[in-house]
């Protein structure tokens, strides 16, 4: 796999692209938040992970999150000394798809490299699934990540879409907010239930279908099938 290492320390960067490479790992090393994006220009999606530690020098690292999810799909984790909570759901919300706290084990870091790209893999590969669902106006292609309103696309963000296929691949089930949070995000952070409560009204608004997404009192949502 190839993983895109951005990380301005180069003790550092050499020390675990040594690691990775012993994983099997293809690294590219990114010095700063303009090189990485360099690298992600024009073959972005030929790289698995992007390793994104947040103390760049020329950048915010969360600013460079912004910027690669706007330019490619492939999985971001974010590397970071900051381990408060609202870190994290700032950084989630920009479309990281995990988040280590330094220090952190070598082992764990490559146990959630594999998860991200496990997930991404599924996501993007259509081995004999449903790949489309119809829901009345709404038209979700789950390959592209594209989604329609009467012939009109929508655009959601990794996260909005993520929970919006959630939902309607079963209409009419409830998930539980835990469950919801644990599948989406891939945590059980408490503090990740409002960042819920906002991509659900987001959703409901992009969708211009408020009634879409039904909240269901003291236990999490579920989405009803519009008529047509």
């Amino acid at each position: 796999m190839r993983l895109l290492l951005v990380e301005d320390d180069n003790h550092v960067a050499a020390a675990l692209s040594a690691v990775l490479a012993r994983h099997g790992f293809d690294v590219t090393h990114a010095r700063s938040g303009e090189e990485a994006l360099q690298a992600l220009v024009p073959e972005g999606d030929g790289f698995g992970v992007v390793l994104l530690d947040l103390g760049l020098p020329d950048q915010d690292g969360y600013e460079v999150c912004g910027k690669i999810r706007k330019r490619t799909s492939t999985p971001v984790i974010m590397v970071t000394a900051r381990s408060d909570v609202r870190s994290r759901i700032h950084g989630l919300n920009l479309g990281a798809d995990d988040y280590v706290v330094k220090p952190y084990d070598t082992g764990e870091l490559l146990a959630r490299i594999h998860a991200v790209s496990r997930r991404t893999s599924h996501e993007d590969t259509s081995s004999g699934i449903e790949t489309e669902l119809r829901l009345g106006p709404v038209h979700i292609e789950l390959p592209t990540r594209r989604v329609s309103v009467d012939g009109s696309v929508v655009q959601l963000t990794r996260k909005e879409f993520d929970l919006l296929a959630l939902l309607a691949q079963r209409p009419g089930v409830v998930f539980r907010r835990e469950q919801i949070i644990s599948e989406v995000w891939r945590t059980s952070w408490e503090g990740t239930g409002r960042t819920l409560e906002v991509h659900v009204a987001s959703l409901r608004a992009k969708l211009r279908m408020p009634a879409l997404i039904e909240t269901v009192r003291g236990v999490g949502y579920r989405l009803v099938a519009p008529a047509g």
